[in-house]
């Protein structure tokens, strides 16, 4: 695979032939990125080459109509072998829209096999399917439904939001719950916490400004490399969110002995969403500004030998398609949103019974599926499984695909 392919491939700004002379809306929320020459002109080079004929599924489409719930991830494994090379099959074209994200439903794609190369349309030809050059040009309408996603977005947002990974002393030293109201056991929604920080003047809430929203945790699992034992992160259970309603401080109180003293008065939170009930000890973080995330499936350009550390879920054995797994590989390793990964099943082991000195042998490791990685921390990664043959499990290796 050409490295040409890799740059323009990890180029989040580039739009495909596809969307050139489709619809507009929507194109205000689109991020504006910055595009260098070497980018553009990479792009234009992957927009004339198109993909090999060998790198088509032998059952692909001559055609296809995009349809509501569809993913740019699974209209390209339709077509091709190795679907992250969506950039090539439908090309680039930096002219006018810099969003590879805009298809809609509705919209007929074409394949075009001509000239000993593959790539698709959004025009038949006439007497089968000649090449059509496209050009630029902007069409405003209305949208039945927005543009398609890379990805089913419902299975990664809570991880871009709730899940977190952190190092032990960001967890010890976050605010906990001490106290309840009316000595509750549990808390959930609708209920009030007592929430007391480490530096007793941490939560202290602005009337000026919006209500803080915090997130709730129990339980920094830790989360260990398979290969060296290293503790890479610890893992903390999502409970919900809570909003600060009145800030922490002290007051001034006089005891029985009319001696002045100085009590500590922790904050107030109102819990307002609830994905297991809360109880004293919990602790709370800040919760991030919701960001945009746009992913553009690509091979890493450099080697990559990793593995799963954990299974979302500790109830499952084995991860199925579509669920998320937590790698021993972080930015730190140069993992980037983005990145798709071979997961490979270790070859058994056995005895060769037809050696008369009964050798000890060990079966090539074979390709099990895909990995896409959609979140990234210092040490550690989040990832999505997507296409699989059977379980993934704890240990598993993750290479760069082929």
């Amino acid at each position: 695979m050409s490295s040409s392919f890799f740059q323009a491939a990890r180029m989040p700004l580039a739009c495909t032939a596809l969307a050139c002379g489709v619809l507009t809306a929507g194109a205000a929320q689109a991020q504006n990125f910055p595009i260098t020459t070497q980018q553009r002109a990479t792009a234009n080079q992957v927009a004339q080459s198109g993909v090999a004929l060998s790198e088509l599924r032998a059952n692909a489409p001559d055609r296809y109509t995009v349809k509501s719930g569809d993913t740019l991830w699974a209209i390209s494994g339709m077509f091709l072998k190795s679907p992250w090379r969506w950039p090539e099959l439908w090309g680039m074209n930096l002219a006018d829209i810099q969003n590879p994200h805009l298809i809609y439903p509705g919209q007929t794609l074409y394949l075009d096999t001509s000239n000993g190369r593959a790539r698709l349309t959004t025009r038949p030809g006439s007497g089968g399917i000649p090449t059509v050059r496209l050009s630029p040009r902007t069409r405003i309408d209305g949208l039945p439904d927005g543009a398609l996603p890379t990805l089913q977005n419902h299975l990664i947002e809570p991880f871009l939001s709730d899940g977190i990974i952190v190092d032990d002393q960001t967890m010890s030293s976050a605010p906990r719950i001490v106290g309840t109201q009316d000595g509750r056991v549990f808390l959930t929604r609708g209920d009030r916490a007592y929430v007391r920080s480490a530096s007793s003047n941490e939560l202290i809430d602005d009337p000026r400004q919006k209500q803080k929203a915090f997130r709730v945790f129990r339980n920094a699992t830790p989360l260990k490399d398979p290969i060296t034992g290293e503790v890479l992160g610890f893992e903390a259970q999502y409970l919900g969110k809570a909003l600060l309603a009145r800030s922490e401080g002290t007051e001034e109180s006089t005891g029985r002995d009319g001696a002045t003293q100085v009590d500590i008065v922790p904050a107030t939170f109102d819990i307002v969403d609830v994905k297991e009930e809360m109880r004293v000890s919990d602790r709370l973080l800040p919760e991030p500004p919701r960001q945009l995330q746009s992913y553009v499936p690509h091979a890493p350009q450099e080697p990559v030998d990793a593995r799963i550390v954990s299974i979302y879920g500790s109830a499952v054995v084995n991860a199925a398609q579509n669920q998320v797994v937590i790698i021993n590989k972080g930015q730190r390793d140069g993992l980037e949103n983005g990145h798709v990964l071979a997961i490979l099943q270790a070859g058994a082991r056995l005895v060769d019974k037809t050696d008369e000195q009964r050798a000890n042998i060990r079966l090539p490791d074979e390709r099990n599926g895909l990995l896409m990685v959609f979140r990234t921390f210092d040490k550690l990664s989040y990832g999505l499984v997507l296409d699989i043959t059977s379980g993934v499990k704890v240990g598993d290796r993750l290479i760069n695909p082929r």
